[in-house]
């Protein structure tokens, strides 16, 4: 019993001028004395050696240490957050801190806003995968084996499964939304494709495109271009011209591309337009006979349209883009201009 007088003594004289000066040391008292190898926990085991006749009084010493404990903890941190509170004291009349707001990429602004233009029109989105398989890629759009756009030279193939590939168009999103969709059918396809070429100014390896493509009964040429009217007008102004040329896709009778009148020159001619004040923005026609029955729908009874856009040729004539490269060298001296969404 004495000794643990004697203990307790020597622990309220040290506790009494215990002192902190940061959060660590707080910490440090507790564990040293409240854990659970602390200093109570070790004069609990002094117990056991007190008689019988005196184990009461020992306990309400033993009790009385505890609380003396817990209310210099208690104090230690109370003096340490409020002494904390003064030196960390926030000046609210000071201006606050600035910080960077990050902006979408030019390339996500343009596509969100072709989207949106046909979302209006009652088009639905469709994606599909980017590694495809030949018959959706190529097959089932009337591109025959010998087409030139099955070359090595233009596609990648898997290596392990040559059937397989990175798709060279989103194409295969509309062949996939046909072979589990029957008509009406009304989508436009957003996503990015792969082709095997050089990468320049004015090429890449990779890129995005948004293709369309409507299918129900009694469609025609003339709804394809009362569509691609109102985008262009709704993208580019009132004030744009259009012009549509005859052309060749494997999975369009008859096709088109279609030029509007170039904005960097206003038509007067320049580098961008090979001085004929025109510059080809879109391909389209309406979707051939035998890539409807490849999906089982009859061509006597329905037709449909589809046309094809590369963003990045969209977003070079919005924002004066001159170099594809741009686009994917993450410089922030470039992707911090295009601070609103157009």
């Amino acid at each position: 019993m004495n000794s643990l007088v004697q203990q307790l003594d020597i622990y309220k004289q040290e506790i009494i001028s215990y002192n902190v000066s940061n959060a660590d040391e707080v910490e440090a008292f507790r564990i040293k004395y409240l854990g659970t190898k602390g200093i109570i926990k070790h004069a609990m085991g002094f117990m056991k050696d007190v008689p019988n006749e005196q184990k009461r009084e020992a306990g309400q010493l033993l009790n009385e240490f505890k609380l003396m404990v817990e209310a210099k903890y208690e104090s230690l941190k109370e003096s340490f957050s409020a002494s904390e509170q003064i030196t960390n004291t926030i000046d609210f009349s000071l201006p606050g801190n600035i910080y960077n707001v990050g902006t979408r990429h030019p390339l996500s602004i343009i596509r969100n806003k072709i989207v949106s233009i046909f979302q209006r029109l009652g088009f639905a989105i469709a994606e599909g995968p980017e590694i495809e398989d030949d018959w959706h890629n190529f097959g089932a759009m009337n591109l025959p084996e010998d087409h030139p756009a099955r070359d090595m030279q233009d596609t990648f193939y898997v290596n392990q499964n040559p059937t397989w590939l990175l798709r060279t168009h989103t194409s295969s999103v509309q062949a996939r939304v046909m072979e589990n969709q029957k008509p009406p059918i009304r989508v436009i396809c957003p996503g990015r494709v792969y082709r095997n070429e050089t990468i320049s100014a004015r090429a890449h390896c990779f890129f995005h495109q948004v293709e369309g493509l409507y299918i129900d009964e009694n469609v025609s040429f003339a709804d394809l271009k009362q569509t691609l009217y109102f985008f262009v007008q709704e993208m580019f102004g009132k004030d744009v011209k259009v012009r549509f040329r005859p052309s060749y896709f494997p999975f369009t009778e008859p096709s088109a591309e279609m030029d509007i009148s170039c904005l960097i020159c206003n038509g007067d001619g320049c580098n961008v337009c090979k001085h004929t004040g025109w510059v080809e923005i879109l391909g389209s026609g309406m979707v051939h006979p035998k890539v409807l029955e490849n999906f089982g729908i009859d061509s006597n009874k329905y037709t449909g349209f589809a046309f094809g856009m590369g963003v990045e040729r969209i977003c070079q004539l919005k924002y004066r883009v001159n170099d594809l490269r741009l686009y994917s060298q993450n410089d922030i001296r470039f992707l911090k201009q295009f601070t609103s969404v157009i």
